[in-house]
């Protein structure tokens, strides 16, 4: 599979249409640093999603809205992060939120010394270090853009090679560092992966500890699921813990305004407002 989007020409938003309802506890890993706090209820929704490399103006966002998609992931942050971000502002989120659009962050971090994704790589003898940092600065950034503790941030993680043990290894320390750090910060933990590398890492890593709690799988097929193809044990990520990336590179237009997404199928967090 060919590697996901990080620039203008690789990257879009998440988006989904359906129900939106509030449920507490879902997405949380049993083996994690979330135990002995109380956490605010987590907002769920289900439907159709989408993603694309730089927020839409408002103004395409208001036209977007009611159609297909009900839900954007947007890039908050991250040295990866590939696109500037002029529209996404604490006042857009603010009056998209009053429209009825739900919001996806999604954080383009340091990415596999063994993959071509990203300039700014992991390195093992910093990775635990770097993972808290990062996060640190995703719980920032979410929280300047309105998104509230309890809220997901989704941790992007490139294609790389993982039967490159000492690689995988460092991709791991790094991500139980930021998630231990968001549950630390009271934000739960989401992944973005590919099921032939990065998500497949997380599913079938034998240690738990500290992993994400939502898993954001990259599978290709055109197909509006997250259970039909979902690739590992049917156990795993219930509960409103799943989302699907079927679709890349769609142009389409909707209410005068043309955007290239990447369609997803949603059952899991989105960020908590308002």
């Amino acid at each position: 599979m060919s590697e996901h989007r990080q620039s203008k020409k690789r990257r879009y938003i998440t988006w989904g249409v359906a129900g939106v309802a509030v449920v507490a506890g879902g997405g949380i890993a049993a083996t994690n640093s979330m135990a002995a706090t109380t956490w605010p209820a987590q907002k769920t929704y289900t439907g159709r999603a989408f993603d694309t490399c730089a927020a839409p103006s408002l103004a395409a966002m208001k036209a977007w809205h009611g159609g297909l998609y009900g839900a954007a992931a947007v890039y908050i942050g991250g040295k990866n992060r590939g696109c500037s971000q002029p529209n996404l502002t604490a006042s857009w989120v603010k009056s998209l939120t009053t429209v009825g659009w739900k919001f996806i962050p999604l954080y383009v971090g340091s990415q596999p010394s063994c993959g071509s994704g990203g300039s700014v790589k992991i390195s093992a003898s910093t990775a635990a270090a770097v993972g808290k940092s990062e996060a640190d600065d995703a719980v920032a950034k979410s929280a300047a853009l309105g998104f509230k503790a309890g809220s997901p941030v989704y941790l992007d993680m490139e294609s790389y090679d993982t039967t490159n043990t000492s690689c995988n290894n460092a991709v791991l320390t790094y991500v139980r560092a930021f998630d231990k750090e968001l549950h630390a910060k009271i934000y739960r933990t989401g992944y973005y992966g590919f099921t032939s590398s990065s998500a497949k890492a997380i599913a079938t890593a034998t240690n738990k500890t500290d992993l994400p709690g939502n898993l954001w799988y990259a599978l290709w097929d055109k197909t509006n699921t997250t259970t039909s193809d979902w690739p590992w044990g049917s156990t795993q990520f219930t509960n409103h813990s799943r989302a699907h990336q079927y679709m890349v590179n769609s142009k389409e237009t909707r209410g005068g305004y043309t955007i290239t997404v990447d369609r997803d199928a949603w059952d899991a967090p989105v960020a908590i407002t308002g």
